[in-house]
């Protein structure tokens, strides 16, 4: 009995506390929202963890308040989740919606129009969001397709994350990003928009996908795993075309993350001023000393390399180039993460994911901690850490006042085992809640 009362004057002095405040004010308001939550990870950048707290959502999608108890101020929907742990929203830096790798993916290229590649992205941003994963960076789609869909979802007319996009990568003719593995007329319909060769015409790309509307440029600094050609993974952007295209975004107001494996072309594009390195798989000493250089971070997006080691060994997706590469990088990208860990890189979470299947996307925390980091610090690479990479430090990362409602809740407790990610029970995106078992 004297527990109950303590608990019920408990709840009085908070709503007492409240009385005259700005959440209690809104919530007599209309549409107000309040999330009640069991467990609260308040601050990704520390850990710091409190238990029963009532989270105020405004109709604009925004935090209002956050006040210690279960408080229901008159007039506020009321989502419980008092037992669940709640965190931020997660970030995936790195995904390709609008495709994903199967048996059909040479015939998908030559049978799948703009609009297919729109509409299947809808499908897929629906997954990635049923995830958990309340904001993405999409590099590397159409134009016309993945700004459609991002604008489709800004618009509310679509479910899915808040999409950063790159639309078409920046790549040299040839290269990886570009049109490989066809007979030479269906090459020349199938070429990269953004294929470039020499800085002039790099430079040139690069203008034109911002007026196409990419809100960060992706380049192709080294060959890649899936591009269909024997062509390796060392550089094939030069240095003057790297600074060419760098110099271009940095002037009207982009960041430039680049596609690198080789050693080279991570060093090469870390030179020429590039903001972040994808993938890093053959990182070395320089590498590291160039990324610790100024607001840099690596995205490592394990579970590629993860995938498509299986797909390897599997057979009946891969084309001979791609296995052959696929055998070698997804071992190295493991040693590469352990090394960036010990040296004190700084990470963004990314998966890559187009090449695993869509969904999946939370299996990256799980490669992360074999690597070696704590649960904490790979939440931290999905929140706080995706959210200054993606230059969104201010809207996304954490829950909090006058940021976007983007929350998520699990069964458990993902500081102690990072696996609970891989079944999030309820996502509220931009103050909207979309799943709640």
């Amino acid at each position: 009995m004297l527990h109950r009362a303590l608990t019920w004057i408990g709840a009085l002095a908070s709503m007492a506390l409240l009385a005259g405040s700005s959440f209690a004010q809104e919530a007599n308001g209309q549409a107000a929202t309040v999330i009640h939550a069991g467990r609260l990870l308040a601050d990704p950048a520390t850990g710091r963890v409190l238990n029963e707290q009532s989270i105020l959502v405004g109709a604009d999608g925004r935090v209002l308040e956050i006040a210690p108890g279960y408080v229901t101020p008159a007039g506020a929907r009321v989502i419980d989740e008092r037992n669940r742990f709640v965190l931020p929203g997660l970030i995936d830096s790195h995904v390709h919606l609008t495709s994903e790798l199967g048996p059909n993916q040479l015939l998908d290229e030559v049978q799948l129009t703009v609009s297919d590649q729109a509409l299947r992205g809808a499908e897929n941003a629906r997954k990635t969001l049923m995830a958990g994963f309340t904001t993405v960076a999409d590099l590397g789609a159409s134009n016309d397709a993945i700004f459609a869909l991002r604008r489709a979802i800004a618009e509310s007319r679509v479910p899915g994350p808040r999409i950063i996009a790159a639309g078409s990568a920046v790549t040299p003719d040839g290269g990886h990003g570009d049109a490989n593995g066809f007979a030479p007329d269906i090459i020349n319909v199938l070429r990269s928009v953004s294929a470039c060769s020499g800085p002039d015409a790099c430079m040139r790309a690069t203008r034109r996908q911002i007026q196409a509307g990419a809100d960060i440029i992706k380049i192709t600094s080294s060959g890649g795993v899936l591009s269909n050609t024997a062509a390796g993974v060392s550089q094939q952007l030069t240095d003057e075309e790297l600074t060419a295209i760098v110099r271009a975004a940095h002037m009207m107001g982009r960041r430039v993350t680049a596609h690198a494996h080789g050693t080279d072309g991570i060093n090469a594009a870390l030179r020429a001023g590039v903001d972040s390195i994808e993938h890093g798989t053959y990182l070395d000493r320089e590498s590291i000393r160039l990324l610790r250089q100024g607001d840099r971070y690596l995205v490592p997006t394990m579970m590629a390399g993860w995938w498509v080691g299986q797909l390897a060994e599997r057979g009946g997706v891969l084309t001979p180039a791609q296995a052959d590469k696929a055998r070698r990088v997804g071992p190295d990208l493991v040693r590469m993460v352990r090394m960036a860990r010990a040296a004190g890189v700084r990470i963004a979470f990314g998966t890559d994911t187009g090449v695993s299947p869509h969904g999946m996307n939370a299996r990256e925390f799980q490669l992360l901690v074999d690597a070696g980091y704590t649960p904490l610090q790979t939440i931290q690479m999905a929140t706080v850490n995706a959210a200054d990479h993606l230059q969104l430090g201010a809207v996304a990362g954490r829950i909090a006042t006058g940021y976007s409602a983007d929350i998520i809740a699990v069964d458990g407790d993902p500081l102690a085992d990072v696996a609970t990610l891989m079944n999030v029970r309820f996502v509220m995106a931009r103050g909207v809640a979309q799943k709640n078992e």
